[in-house]
């Protein structure tokens, strides 16, 4: 059975490529994520705050794609960017309340 996972492609309200990403990311969906962000070229905001579960299959995918992603995290996923490295290859905002807080 598939772990669920949602995958909501859009634009900011800056215009910016933008993917909503929902609901637990591990082996087998990582390949779902990877498609859909082979799919956006380019610079591109990856939504992560209805993440509930990343694994390193997920986070195999995002380094993938590092030097072109900026990630917006919920506090929960934040340290596990931090500890993996993550964090210091693409931009990182932490989600809290109404706006997005740059880390670093």
């Amino acid at each position: 059975m598939t772990t669920p996972l949602t995958l909501a492609p859009g634009r900011g309200p800056d215009g910016a490529a933008r993917l909503a990403v929902g609901g637990e990311i591990d082996m087998s969906n990582a390949g779902r994520l990877a498609e859909a962000l082979d799919s956006r070229p380019g610079p591109l905001v990856v939504d992560l705050t209805e993440v509930d579960y990343l694994d390193s299959a997920g986070l195999s995918v995002l380094f993938a794609h590092a030097e072109r992603l900026e990630l917006v995290v919920p506090p929960l996923l934040e340290p596990v960017l931090t500890v993996s490295g993550l964090a210091t290859l693409a931009t990182v905002h932490r989600r809290s309340g109404a706006r997005d807080e740059p880390q670093g």
